[in-house]
């Protein structure tokens, strides 16, 4: 499961294995494991893997299927802008 959302989170962001590899200092056969289940990436590297993808821990290993938008850096109008566009696909 865990492979899978990395995999799904990269596609997405459309990343290749070797640019998420180089992002996070490891090889493109760490990345390959990682999404094929064959080994778990460590805590420390769990943390950057959502760091880099902007989700939770809990998102990448299926505790909450709640995805967030980091917000942290937008200024009050662009924080506003976004919510608008949210409620919109909402609606």
């Amino acid at each position: 499961m865990l492979g899978d959302c990395i995999r799904n989170l990269r596609m997405t962001k459309n990343v290749t294995q070797v640019e998420l590899a180089h992002a996070l200092s490891v090889t493109k056969q760490s990345v390959s494991n990682w999404e094929n289940g064959n080994i778990q990436p460590s805590i420390d590297m769990l943390i950057q893997l959502a760091e880099f993808f902007h989700v939770s821990t809990d998102y990448l290993l299926g505790r909450n299927e709640k995805r967030t938008l980091n917000a942290e850096n937008l200024t009050p109008e662009q924080i506003v802008h976004v919510q608008n566009i949210i409620d919109d696909i909402l609606a």
